[in-house]
């Protein structure tokens, strides 16, 4: 019996032994998880405010909330949404040139676009605004292969805002 009553007590002190322990692991990850968290919401955040000139991304709302399938810079309070259409022989530019949340479209802008070729060539396109189309277009005649890089350069009224841009022909 003195048998039984030291193993079940053994076994007791063991169990509270392994809840205790797991209860410590509980609340170290608990306490790690807003350390965690922490850094990412630093690391987002810096990138976030340091950069108010531009940020890039993939298009997911333009105009409406519809997305024109572009890429997308946001320069100030300004929204640049750059497509561009390769067509058999050139290649047309249009950009959607924005203003604020709402995104509403800025029609009385001076649009260029500076198109450095693959082969290093650079040439400045005026970007013309297409009133049925809400949107700046132009067209690059070169027909060389690889990647282009551009920069549209937007004058509206005392104020200018660039994006910078690249596609493939």
């Amino acid at each position: 019996m003195k048998l039984v009553t030291s193993a079940i007590i053994g076994l007791a002190s063991t169990g509270l032994l392994l809840l205790g322990a797991c209860s410590k692991e509980a609340k170290t990850s608990d306490s790690a998880s807003p350390d965690a968290a922490t850094p990412t919401t630093e690391t987002a955040t810096p990138a976030a405010t340091t950069s108010p000139a531009m940020t890039t991304a993939k298009a997911e709302k333009s105009e409406g909330g519809k997305s024109k399938g572009g890429q997308v810079v946001e320069s100030g309070k300004y929204h640049f949404e750059f497509v561009p259409e390769k067509g058999s022989k050139e290649t047309h530019l249009d950009l959607y040139l924005q203003k604020g949340d709402t995104h509403e479209a800025i029609t009385n802008a001076k649009v260029t676009a500076d198109v450095q070729s693959p082969d290093g060539k650079l040439k400045t396109i005026p970007l013309s605004y297409d009133a049925s189309g809400k949107h700046y277009a132009g067209v690059v005649s070169d027909k060389t292969a690889g990647q282009y890089q551009v920069k549209v350069t937007a004058t509206i009224g005392s104020e200018q805002a660039d994006g910078r841009f690249n596609f493939d022909r």
